[in-house]
């Protein structure tokens, strides 16, 4: 079956077939299996943060260091499925992919400071650094996964049509 074009609630065949994802498992994108995770660890590293600002109880301050260590985590997993992608040329030919991995690697670099930071003692972990930290993290991801989501929605880097 040739892929389609929706066009007006017109269907018509597409010219140039979009670029397949590499790094899938029966069919199903890795990368886009792996985002949403680092993505709600980092906003709830934020909220913690925030609650630690506001209430000084040391538990927000742990929540925040293990959502931190497990969105750094499956952040890279998710990196290096899209890393693998990127070695595609169609995929790296179109517009938005490298701003997208680029901003990837700024989110993780910051998560990965902003985990040192946790890593003091109470208050001085949090305010004002581990905070900022936070939030610049989150302000970039909210960019970054924009940019992503435009390679989907836009160019159609990994998606299929079924029959």
């Amino acid at each position: 079956m040739q892929p389609v074009k929706r066009d007006h609630f017109r269907v018509q065949p597409m010219d140039i077939p979009h670029p397949r994802t590499t790094a899938a498992i029966a069919g199903h994108p890795i990368h886009v299996m792996f985002i949403p995770f680092p993505i709600a660890c980092f906003w709830l590293t934020l909220f913690a943060d925030i609650a630690y600002w506001r209430t000084s109880n040391l538990l927000w301050q742990h929540f925040a260091e293990w959502l931190l260590l497990a969105g750094v985590v499956f952040g890279v997993l998710a990196g290096l499925a899209g890393l693998i992608d990127m070695f595609r040329r169609e995929v790296r030919a179109v517009g938005g992919g490298w701003l997208h991995a680029v901003g990837g690697v700024v989110v993780l670099l910051l998560a990965i400071v902003n985990n040192f930071v946790h890593a003091g003692d109470g208050w001085t972990a949090i305010v004002p650094w581990g905070l900022t930290l936070s939030a610049a993290t989150v302000v970039v991801m909210v960019v970054t996964n924009w940019l992503g989501r435009a390679l989907v929605y836009r160019h159609r880097v990994g998606v299929s049509y079924h029959d």
